[in-house]
């Protein structure tokens, strides 16, 4: 038995303990857990396992202090009415807060943090990564961090401009039509049914095979396509409120639909819609980078996420990793935006008192 083994195990063991002593019941359960698992999976496959559920716990517990740190720094750093809500957002909350700022700071950064452009050709193809060439070169011989870099700039503006066209069509439309009624909100309710009947990728292919593959056309034909689902949730929340004593009090004041959609509808369907958009976002982004590679998102020689992983998938057959680097790039930002989703449901369903 190994020095490491026996560290690995003093450790888990030793921290059981503590956690026991102190009552800490959460983490004693986690490390016993832990240890159990451990063992079992070290009989089967040895060190090499051990060392793998090390590495793991490891990153696990650099993100928790990152998000903890982060957490901190921003409530120093906010008001107090701000500062006081993000005190009770939980560690995974934080970490895609921060991740979403670091996504932030590399998209509208990008020409000053990138070292070479998005198409510059400055090494052989499939470089190996060296002190010039930090994630290597891809197909052409260009940069793939910078390309990285500015695939934050191309792939996520995109999908965040057409979940804004997305989400004010469909929210506009359904406050109209919860305002209304009638005829109006039984044909935009139907039409909704046959937009969300379609499946998304095969009408998005068809279109932009039509169309073309500009960015144009990427952005109305996503946003033809999420905007029924923003649709049917703002219609569900804002009927809820429609019914509500004090909208009835101002029709019988006279106010006009204008009036009630923005000073009396809107400001009560606020948290749910803001957490819609969200996850309007997840599911734009993950399209328009499916999109880009099948072919038909985002052209070279511009950056891309989807296309990178497309343009170097041969190198996952020699066992080099390039390109996970966009996947994981994507899948990263995607668990972000839904962490920060989920805690803003959480406080949105009245339960933020009892945390």
């Amino acid at each position: 038995m190994s020095y490491f083994v026996i560290g690995y195990f003093a450790l888990l063991i030793g921290g059981a303990c503590v956690a026991a002593y102190y009552k800490q019941q959460s983490a004693l359960i986690v490390l016993f857990a832990l240890t159990l698992v451990s063992f079992l999976l070290g009989i089967i496959g040895g060190a090499v396992v051990l060392w793998g559920i090390a590495v793991a716990a490891g990153a696990l517990a650099f993100c928790a202090m990152t998000a903890y740190s982060f957490r901190e720094f921003l409530i120093l750093l906010l008001p107090k009415r701000l500062a006081k809500q993000v005190a009770t957002a939980p560690l995974t909350a934080s970490f895609g807060m921060f991740v979403i700022l670091i996504y932030m700071i590399a998209g509208i950064f990008a020409p000053w943090i990138a070292p070479f452009g998005e198409a510059e050709v400055v090494g052989s193809a499939f470089a190996p990564p060296d002190d010039t060439l930090l994630l290597g070169g891809d197909q052409l011989g260009r940069d793939m961090f910078s390309r990285l870099i500015f695939g934050a700039r191309n792939t996520v503006g995109l999908a965040l401009l057409a979940t804004t066209l997305a989400f004010i069509a469909g929210a506009a439309t359904g406050l109209l039509a919860a305002t209304k009624g009638g005829i109006f909100d039984q044909l935009m309710g139907r039409f909704a049914d046959i937009i969300m009947s379609i499946p998304a990728l095969i009408f998005a292919l068809l279109i932009l095979s039509i169309f073309g593959t500009n960015l144009t056309v990427i952005v109305i034909v996503v946003a033809v396509i999420y905007s029924p689902r923003v649709f049917r949730l703002t219609r569900a929340v804002a009927g809820n409120v429609v019914v509500m004593d004090y909208i009835e009090a101002a029709k019988l004041r006279g106010e006009g639909d204008w009036y009630l959609i923005r000073r009396e509808i809107l400001p009560n369907s606020t948290a749910p819609l803001v957490a819609e958009f969200g996850l309007e976002f997840c599911f734009v982004f993950l399209l328009i980078a499916g999109l880009s590679f099948l072919g038909l998102g985002i052209q070279p020689p511009t950056a891309d996420w989807g296309s990178m992983v497309r343009e170097n998938a041969t190198l996952i057959s020699f066992g080099v990793i390039t390109p996970l680097i966009p996947a994981a790039a994507i899948a990263l930002l995607t668990v972000a935006v839904n962490f920060v989703v989920d805690w803003m449901l959480f406080r949105s369903s009245g339960l933020k008192e009892k945390l």
